[in-house]
């Protein structure tokens, strides 16, 4: 194994040399940033996020683990389930759809099917979102029955 001798680089390319790669470095280190939503203040579990609630803010730290929100929008309507606090990212998996129906509550049940569309009410037996599947009790009969939320707040009922 033979060792040669090297030429020293003149200063002002040594100095370049540094630059140019400290400017790479930065540009790698730029390249996976992304943003994360953080709250602005503290918010309890079951609050709606709210566009005053929140911000943008750019991610700065590599090893931020990922499952965190990213943009407003993807927060925005959600209800947290558990207390965020501020200037920390907001976790995905705290989040939920809020309730479209709330357990107690008195529900519009529809039946429809084979040309006949069947009206009636009822109370759910949980809470659930748009397009849950859920167990509700019919007012009249008492009888369980199984259906599907809907966007206005009715249950469409399961044909069995």
């Amino acid at each position: 194994m033979t060792f040669g001798q090297t030429l020293p680089l003149p200063g002002f390319l040594r100095a370049a040399v540094v630059i140019l790669s400290m400017f790479c470095g930065v540009a790698a280190g730029q390249a996976g940033q992304g943003t994360a939503v953080v709250p602005e203040r503290t918010i309890y579990p079951g609050e709606e996020l709210l566009a005053e609630l929140v911000r943008e803010v750019v991610v700065t730290n590599p090893n931020l683990r990922a499952g965190y929100a990213a943009v407003t929008e993807e927060v925005l309507g959600k209800v947290t389930t558990r207390t965020l606090l501020p200037g920390r990212t907001i976790p995905v998996g705290a989040l939920r759809d809020a309730w479209a129906v709330e357990r107690g509550a008195t529900v519009p049940l529809i039946f429809a099917g084979g040309g006949l569309i069947i009206t009636a009410v009822g109370t759910p037996l949980e809470n659930a979102a748009v397009g849950d599947f859920i167990r509700v009790r019919n007012v009249e009969t008492g009888v369980i029955i199984s259906g599907t939320v809907l966007g206005d707040g009715s249950v469409r009922v399961a044909t069995q």
